[in-house]
């Protein structure tokens, strides 16, 4: 058996299934939306610098470059077109890579950000991914072979930015465009058929998470003006809840976080809600717990470490926690920092990338620790990085750069 053919086989037993690694990042925010790292150990002793590894181009885009096993894939636009690579953790090399031509983004939502800015989903033997322009791709994510390629509905103002869902072999992702011409849609993974849609008030630009609750999944997803949650079997709606920004700039951009059977949700220009959803006989009902003026940025989504909300703050760029069972804000950082980026939970620190390339470790509490910081990138960092053991991935404007601590 020669090399290329000892590793399809070992790629095909790797991703057969669902079968991901513990420590593999294979969608947006990671294996549960959450942006919770697993099996990473803090140095004792953090390092004055980071190890650049290697450093390759790979296109522009702010799409999140995901991990299955030994494989990245890294979703940007070259020229005229957006490709989908597939690259070998350990060196960057390309193993594979399919692109297609697609109409160049203009005008404010273009410049930096013409490329994607969705986030490929791996699962079930399959990546998808959802273009700016809305084309949604489907291929095998061991030889590279498109299974399906379809061009959805025109997409909303400013372009797509829904990361897709990959849950019981449906690929579900918002689509369509603003003013009730959005909806969630789900298609066959397999065959790419429309197996359910949800017309909603407007597509959003945040990306959805999956809640099991009482036996039933549930995806839970931001529209134009509302918080809903759609049945994976059927798409059938379960609940809404109305969330409309006041003012300009508050788009709906961000992405649920589930706790428990509890929901929040963070809307610049309509602040932090939470909410608790119980079943009701038949039905699901969402309740609010709280709600609170402060926002996280436009283009953050906290993350939640032991009843502990960190984020970007919305207007000032600057870290903040909140408490998840009160919306109670404990603390606000007066450094201010990129106005993009994540703040990821590695147990026992955290690690925040914003768009002015810093990375910055610091202690999860009730006060705020700064630990470390790196510079990891020569150009803007919109895209979120990947931390698994002491490695950490960083895509900027056009390059994605694998940096390792010592």
């Amino acid at each position: 058996m020669n090399c290329t053919a000892r590793w399809l086989a070992f790629s095909t037993l790797m991703l057969a299934g669902s079968g991901v690694r513990a420590q593999d990042w294979p969608q947006w925010r990671g294996p549960n939306r959450d942006n919770k790292v697993v099996g990473f150990i803090a140095p004792a002793t953090w390092p004055k610098e980071l190890t650049k590894k290697w450093k390759v181009p790979v296109g522009n885009g702010d799409s999140s470059p995901v991990l299955v096993g030994d494989k990245i894939y890294v979703f940007a636009k070259q020229g005229g077109d957006e490709v989908i690579q597939c690259l070998h953790a350990d060196t960057g090399k390309e193993l594979w890579q399919d692109k297609y031509a697609v109409q160049a983004v203009t005008g404010g939502p273009g410049g930096i950000h013409a490329g994607p800015r969705s986030t490929p989903a791996v699962a079930e033997g399959k990546v998808c991914t959802l273009g700016v322009r809305g084309v949604l791709s489907c291929l095998d994510a061991v030889s590279g072979k498109v299974v399906w390629r379809k061009e959805t509905k025109s997409p909303p103002q400013f372009f797509t930015a829904c990361s897709p869902i990959i849950v019981d072999g449906k690929c579900i992702v918002n689509i369509g465009g603003g003013g009730g011409t959005g909806e969630i849609a789900a298609f066959d993974l397999t065959s790419g058929e429309v197996k359910w849609n949800f017309p909603s008030d407007g597509t959003s630009y945040g990306s959805p998470v999956l809640l099991n609750l009482e036996g039933t999944q549930q995806i839970v997803t931001l529209t134009e003006k509302s918080v809903v949650s759609v049945k994976v079997g059927d798409g059938k709606l379960l609940w809404r809840v109305p969330f409309t920004a006041t003012g300009k700039g508050g788009m709906s951009s961000g992405t649920p976080i589930v706790d428990g059977q509890n929901v929040i949700y963070s809307r610049e220009g309509a602040g932090t809600l939470a909410l608790n959803v119980e079943k009701k006989g038949d039905a699901f009902e969402a309740k609010e717990l709280w709600q609170k003026k402060q926002a996280a940025g436009k283009y953050n989504t906290p993350v939640l470490h032991e009843g502990l909300l960190f984020g970007l703050a919305s207007g000032g760029s600057v870290l903040y926690c909140m408490e998840a069972k009160s919306g109670e804000m404990l603390w606000t950082d007066t450094t201010r920092r990129g106005d993009c980026g994540t703040v990821l939970n590695a147990g026992g620190v955290l690690l925040a990338l914003t768009n002015d390339t810093n990375l910055v470790v610091f202690q999860p509490g009730k006060e705020f620790k700064e630990i470390a910081k790196y510079k990891v990138a020569d150009s803007p960092t919109w895209a979120y990085p990947i931390v698994t053991g002491n490695r950490i991935y960083v895509k900027d404007q056009n390059s994605l750069t694998l940096w390792t601590i010592p």
